[in-house]
């Protein structure tokens, strides 16, 4: 499966940095670039449950593929999520359910940084994206 432009984009930057720190610094700015979620996305409908920190998802469909826009309060998970909507963007319902999410955070040389909870509440966001992708393709 060939990986949307904006996943390619976040592997060339994270493969093009050594050191822990710089992945670090990068991560943030991810995370900074992550659009903000409007106010009236931000409701209890739209929280992750399974995250430790507060994650708002909403996604929708256009024209057979996903896009997701999130948001957390936390600045390392932001940073994390940011990546993991690079990776999911522009997918079908059906690609999304074959996302190897251990498998990308190592491809970004982050696996060994992501914590038990951490990996825990982003599994949490990818099952609800696809949660909601199946939903939405079982809705008459």
């Amino acid at each position: 499966m060939s990986l949307p432009a904006q996943a390619v984009a976040a592997l060339e930057a994270f493969q093009a940095v050594g050191s822990w720190e710089q992945r670090a610094r990068l991560l943030m700015q991810w995370g900074e670039r992550l659009p903000a979620l409007p106010d009236a996305d931000k409701v209890d409908a739209n929280l992750v449950q399974g995250c430790e920190s507060l994650v708002w998802l909403v996604g929708h469909l256009q024209d057979g593929h996903w896009q997701f826009s999130a948001s957390s309060e936390a600045r390392l998970i932001r940073g994390l999520v940011a990546l993991l909507l690079a990776r999911v963007n522009g997918l079908s319902a059906v690609e999304l359910q074959a996302v190897d999410l251990p498998g990308w955070f190592e491809q970004l040389g982050l696996s060994r940084q992501l914590s038990p909870s951490r990996s825990n509440g982003l599994n949490a966001v990818l099952q609800r994206m696809r949660a909601l992708s199946l939903y939405s393709e079982n809705r008459p």
